[in-house]
């Protein structure tokens, strides 16, 4: 079966947790501080501060609370988006507002998002999905219009960059995601990129249980034993081996970018004739694509994914819309006729890091054959 994900594991990763277990501190230690540096070295940025945290979807729940938001404020979020955005405003007690995305990228519509404010809007939730980043310049804009803070949800895009500087760099509040399937992966972690030093504070406390107990303390494979806990906490640290891992990734940043764009540009060019089938209207150039896909006809999407399977070929639907679900569907929503199609008609295709561009091919070949037969 050619997988629709495949983790880059080599020797760098596999010598870098045994050396992580050797040294004897499993918590969050030394190692965890070396991937926030180099994390920060790669964003390129000296005001900005970064911490690691244990998944992509503790650092949404985190960078919530950072903004304020509270119960009984409003947050946007596109519906065409991972349900972990979703599942971070109901923990913050927010009432979530959806809205729809744009046809041609995917992104979250800013008009149809202008239509959702009110005096109850505290933040919006802006996604770069895949391979296509959003106008961050117009998202900066809004937020500046409406007084409202702007969580970017960078799950997708880290290694990125938006006219010229890197992803990371300018938000408000940044998250990425390092789980099993994402581009850099600790196993699995997140960091959270915020704008000040009070802010980082913050973020330090909510992530090791509220414990006033200084991180520098623990990057040198130690802990306090007396502090203070003034406010509530998680514990959504990261693990020393899960950062040792990462690092090894993060030594391989360019050699990951670089296949996934050339495996991107390749499916484009084998694809993009198909009269039957959407590609990412890009040319890939500045981003670290995390997956490829495609939009074909509705009725015929779920025959595409069994034939493929059946010559073994797997593939993958990101997303389902979020109010379609039975937890979200009596959500406050605006119009989402663009994000009730694409639900239906996305399809993500094989994707890796080295993936050969003889598999792209015998995929992509696939797919051709399949709607050369149904275009008759």
């Amino acid at each position: 079966m050619i997988p629709v994900f495949k983790p880059l594991i080599e020797q760098e990763e596999i010598d870098a947790s045994r050396e992580s277990l050797e040294l004897g501190w499993l918590g969050m230690g030394s190692y965890v501080s070396k991937f926030e540096q180099k994390v920060k070295e790669i964003i390129g940025v000296e005001d900005r501060y970064v911490a690691a945290v244990s998944t992509g979807t503790a650092g949404l729940h985190i960078a919530l609370l950072v903004a304020g938001v509270q119960p009984g404020d409003e947050v946007i979020v596109a519906s065409f988006n991972c349900s972990a955005d979703f599942q971070a405003i109901g923990w913050v007690g927010a009432e979530m507002v959806f809205c729809d995305c744009d046809d041609d990228t995917l992104e979250l519509d800013l008009e149809r998002a202008a239509e959702l404010v009110t005096p109850k809007t505290k933040a919006m939730i802006v996604m770069d999905y895949d391979c296509i980043l959003s106008d961050h310049d117009a998202i900066a804009a809004f937020a500046e219009k409406y007084k409202i803070r702007i969580i970017h949800d960078a799950a997708h895009a880290f290694g990125s960059s938006y006219k010229g500087k890197m992803v990371g760099s300018f938000s408000d509040i940044c998250v990425f995601s390092h789980d099993p399937v994402k581009t850099i992966t600790c196993l699995d972690g997140g960091t959270v990129v915020v704008k000040t030093e009070e802010e980082l504070k913050y973020v330090h406390e909510l992530r090791l249980l509220g414990m006033q107990q200084p991180a520098t303390v623990m990057y040198q494979n130690q802990r306090a034993w007396t502090f203070d806990v003034e406010r509530v906490g998680f514990r959504y640290h990261m693990l020393n081996m899960h950062a040792a891992i990462g690092l090894a990734q993060l030594g391989k940043l360019d050699v990951i970018s670089e296949t996934r764009r050339a495996a991107s540009r390749y499916y484009n060019e084998l694809l993009r004739d198909l009269p039957q089938v959407r590609t990412p209207k890009t040319d890939f150039e500045g981003v670290n694509p995390f997956l490829y896909y495609i939009r074909v006809p509705a009725e015929l999407r779920d025959d595409l994914r069994a034939e493929l399977k059946a010559n073994g070929v797997d593939t993958g639907i990101h997303w389902q819309p979020g109010h379609l679900f039975s937890l979200w569907k009596n959500a406050k929503a605006g119009d989402l006729s663009v994000t009730d199609r694409v639900g239906k008609e996305i399809l993500s295709l094989p994707l890796y890091s080295k993936i050969p561009l003889e598999t792209v091919k015998e995929v992509a070949d696939q797919v051709k054959a399949f709607f050369q037969r149904h275009s008759k």
